[in-house]
């Protein structure tokens, strides 16, 4: 049985945003899109991404004292590079599913931008893994 690698498994051509899309952008795109992950481009360079988690942390508890309507109107103006995981772990679309499963639980992320050479190809997360395993099996 063939071995399968990442560009076999990954999602092709992700959405991605630019650094200076504020994180209210982010987030609606997000929904949808109905993605949990974007890379951060700056021009055709990978620079980072930001999760649904990122940004659902970045939303104060009512114990910080800020009023809803100005943290609301902070947001709107705040871009992702603010708070992006900056120089993510990256992959290649030749490495293998379990190469990508293991780069993912030893930095405890949960998706991988896929580059060839400096080109942001793809994305992998766990979910695709998952699927791998639930539509093959284990073997």
């Amino acid at each position: 049985m063939k071995k399968l690698r990442v560009h076999d498994c990954m999602t092709k051509n992700p959405v991605s945003i630019d650094e200076g899309t504020t994180l209210t952008e982010a987030y609606w795109l997000m929904m949808e899109k109905k993605v949990r992950r974007l890379p951060v481009m700056k021009g055709d360079r990978l620079v980072g991404i930001v999760t649904l988690e990122d940004l659902r942390r970045a939303i104060p508890s009512d114990v910080v004292g800020i009023s809803p309507l100005k943290y609301t109107d902070m947001l709107t103006k705040l871009p992702v590079r603010q708070l992006m995981t900056r120089d993510p772990e990256t992959i290649s679309p030749s490495a293998s599913l379990s190469e990508a499963a293991s780069v993912m639980l030893t930095h405890r992320i949960s998706a991988l931008p896929v580059l060839e050479g400096d080109e942001l190809v793809g994305i992998i997360t766990e979910s695709d893994i998952f699927r791998v395993i639930a539509e093959r099996g284990l073997e």
